[in-house]
């Protein structure tokens, strides 16, 4: 099989490619097991891609639950090495409201209980990786590139919170973290992270804001429904297709 130029990982609201075409579904089991669904690869720019949605394409399974090992392992399996995380999180700083598009370049992870690693099993190697820049300098460059080329604005830095959910945050969290210094905060951002760096793949996360976070915003005390926080990430996709299209084409 072709290598895989580009592999996305779409969150909440996003469990399809639409413009993929010449689709071939592929449902690899790992030695982590299975992923969250089936692999999506097909053309898109004249690239080969791969699509996989992170909590399964019924969103049938929640943040702390996701095998972020197996949805890894299969990705690399079928060929990629850049994967480009679309995570839909909420706003903390000022720069970061509803309908944003964001290219962090900074996490702080705040979640529990899952495995975060490949060292797990009794007899795997070791792994100490650099982790000071989590997401990939060359590819973050490359998706910025490529959001100033179709016209998409893009939030350059930030720095996404990773929380255990799948409850929401409460307003004295979203504070500690913005004392931490979050700009965005999102349920998917670790173990992904950190394992796509001992898988030895690039990878990059575009954050698409969907709300104001508890007691952030102009607001704090609003309360935002699910029909507008759904409106909210249709919006702030809207220019997802032209920047892939440039970042395939680039």
């Amino acid at each position: 099989m072709s290598d895989i130029a580009l592999a996305i990982i779409g969150g909440t609201g996003l469990y399809k490619l639409a413009a993929l075409e010449n689709v071939e579904s592929h449902q690899p089991v790992t030695r982590y097991g299975a992923p969250s669904g089936p692999v999506r690869v097909g053309m898109l720019a004249g690239r080969r891609v791969a699509f996989l949605a992170r909590h399964g394409e019924g969103h049938s399974v929640p943040p702390h639950k996701i095998n972020y090992r197996a949805n890894l392992a299969a990705l690399k399996a079928l060929g990629a090495g850049r994967v480009l995380a679309l995570n839909t999180v909420g706003g903390i700083g000022e720069r970061f409201g509803p309908r944003v598009l964001a290219c962090p370049d900074q996490l702080i992870d705040y979640t529990w209980g899952r495995i975060s690693t490949l060292c797990e099993e009794e007899g795997t190697e070791v792994l100490h990786v650099d982790f000071g820049d989590p997401y990939t300098p060359t590819l973050r460059a490359d998706v910025l590139r490529a959001a100033v080329a179709a016209g998409v604005a893009v939030v350059d830095g930030g720095c996404y919170g990773a929380t255990q959910g799948p409850r929401l945050e409460t307003k004295a969290e979203i504070a500690r973290m913005r004392r931490d210094g979050c700009d965005l905060v999102g349920m998917t951002g670790m173990p992904e992270a950190g394992l796509a760096r001992e898988f030895g793949l690039d990878y990059a996360c575009l954050a698409i804001v969907a709300n104001w976070a508890a007691g952030a915003g102009p607001h704090p005390d609003e309360q935002i429904t699910l029909a507008e926080v759904l409106a909210n990430v249709e919006a702030a996709s809207a220019g997802l297709a032209a920047l892939l299209d440039a970042l395939l084409r680039g």
